[in-house]
Formats: structure tokens, C-alpha cells, sequence
């Protein structure tokens, strides 16, 4: 009886967690729709920031521009996207395992890592690394970011980076490639860089004249195709965080209906064994009484 007793305890406990599984999949996958839509907007923006700024380099030399500029790399800085929770099955571990074999890399080279961490997961992670600087850390931002959000981070980058504190800055996130595959990604922001083709080449830019000048313009076209690349790189990394999660929370309904299917044929046949037993009982004390 007692045995009986305690898989019915337990299978009321499955079933419980099962309706909070299901309930946090069906939040992920309502999310995780919304954020696809986000992200593939700001991909087009991308594209069309990225495209201006190549078809600017048949005019002028971007090499001497402080964002342009390539030295030798000593110090490196990692911004680094993660999330504010767990439950998001290998979301955070993916990132971190790319961070430390970046770091792994940077320090059999003797050059010296640096990190803003964005995102709970990444800070926790960064403070327990030695011989690794956190720069700034970050909460996650919500599902949809805005230029407010991303621009102290910009900021920051931009000082780092022309005050030659650091010499390279690269961008760690995780792209949705699909519902079912996100990839962790190293991306490089700094130095600036962009294809030589340039896509569309619609529109020459040799007679058109520039206010106030030139070089104004690729400072703010600079800095926005950062920005951009950083806003897009948060969003990806949104919609992945909320796939992930609505894949870890069906795993684990799917695990939790084939527990309570478990248990409850364990528990029948407890049952019926404990059935079987007082039958046995009754029929050996009648049998006694003859």
C-alpha cells in the first residue's frame, strides 16, 4: 500500500511539471514567432546600411578612418550575447563553449581578452574566468531592442577601439538558421569591413555631393552599420533563445508523458499485486477457520 501510495504521488508530481512545460512551449513558440519577424527585418536594414556604405568606398579611402584602421592585434574585445535565464537547453552553453576557445586561442597568442557581457549567463560566466577583464555587463534586453538600448554599448566600443585601448572587437551570438538549428557565431566589428562588390550598384556616387562633408558621412554611416550589426546580432540571438526553449520545454513534456506512462503501469501493477495479495490472505484465513 505504501508503494502504491508513493507512485501516485509521483505521478501527480509529473503531471504537474508536465502542464508547466507545455505552457512555458507554447509562451516560447508565440515569442519565438514575433522575433523571427524582428530579426528578418532587420536583416534587410542590414543589407541595404551595408550596401551604401561599399558603394562609398568607389569615392574615398576609408583605410585612414579611426574605425577603419588595422593594427596589431594585442587586445581583444568580446561582446558576448546570452540570456537572462535558463531552460533554453544548450542556448548559453553553446556561447560560453565558443568564448572560451576563443579566449583559449587569444591566450596561446599572448593577446590579452576582454568582455561585455550581455546578458546574466555571460557576466556569471566571464567573472569566473581568470586573466579576462569585464569591461560592462548587461541585462538582456527585451524581445525587441531599441537604438537606446544598444547606443551606450556603441558608444563604448567606439571609444575602446579609437583610443587604441583595444585593437579588436568581435561580436559572439547565436544565429537562427531555422526552428531547429541555431548556430553560435563569432563575428568581427571592428576594424570595419565590408565586400569589395558592394551588391546593388545602382546608383554612382562619384557626381553626387556630400553635406556637410564626406567624412561626416561615413562617421554616422560607420557607426549606424555597427549599430545595426549589434541590433540584428540581438534579435538573432532572441529568436534563438525562444526556439531553443520551445524545443528544451517540448523535450521535456514529451520525456514527462512517457514518465507518467511509466509510472502508471508501475502503479497498476503494484496495485494488482497488492489486490493479489489480500485475495490470497482472505482465502488462507477461510481456509484456517474450516
Amino acid at each position: 500500500m505504501a508503494n502504491t501510495i508513493t507512485l501516485k504521488r509521483r505521478i501527480n508530481s509529473v503531471k504537474n511539471t508536465k502542464q508547466i512545460t507545455k505552457a512555458m512551449e507554447l509562451v516560447a513558440a508565440s515569442k519565438m514567432k514575433k522575433a523571427q519577424e524582428f530579426a528578418q527585418q532587420s536583416r534587410d536594414y542590414r543589407r541595404y546600411a551595408h550596401s551604401l556604405l561599399s558603394r562609398m568606398n568607389q569615392i574615398t579611402e576609408v583605410e585612414d578612418h579611426p574605425l577603419f584602421k588595422k593594427r596589431d592585434v594585442k587586445r581583444r574585445l568580446y561582446i558576448v550575447l546570452s540570456s537572462n535565464r535558463g531552460l533554453a537547453g544548450a542556448y548559453n552553453a553553446n556561447i560560453m563553449r565558443l568564448l572560451a576557445k576563443q579566449i583559449i586561442d587569444d591566450t596561446s597568442k599572448s593577446i590579452k581578452p576582454s568582455v561585455i557581457a550581455i546578458g546574466k549567463q555571460a557576466a556569471q560566466f566571464t567573472r569566473r574566468l581568470e586573466g579576462v577583464e569585464l569591461v560592462a555587463a548587461y541585462p538582456m534586453f527585451g524581445d525587441q531592442p531599441t537604438a537606446n538600448d544598444i547606443r551606450p554599448i556603441l558608444n563604448t566600443i567606439v571609444e575602446l577601439y579609437s583610443t587604441e585601448k583595444v585593437d579588436n572587437v568581435q561580436l559572439i551570438y547565436t544565429d537562427l538558421k531555422s526552428n531547429i538549428l541555431q548556430v553560435a557565431t563569432c563575428l568581427s566589428l571592428l576594424p570595419a569591413a565590408f565586400s569589395e562588390d558592394g551588391g546593388d550598384q545602382g546608383i554612382a556616387l562619384s557626381n553626387v555631393t556630400f553635406e556637410p562633408s564626406i567624412q561626416s558621412v561615413l562617421d554616422n554611416v560607420t557607426e549606424r552599420l555597427l549599430e545595426v550589426q549589434i541590433w540584428q546580432a540581438l534579435l538573432e540571438s532572441i529568436a534563438s533563445e525562444h526556439s531553443m526553449r520551445m524545443l528544451a520545454m517540448k523535450n521535456a513534456t514529451d520525456n514527462a508523458s512517457e514518465l507518467i506512462d511509466d509510472l502508471t503501469l508501475e502503479f497498476n501493477t503494484a496495485r494488482q499485486a497488492a489486490i493479489t495479495q489480500e485475495l490470497a490472505e482472505i482465502t488462507g484465513g477461510a481456509e484456517a477457520i474450516k
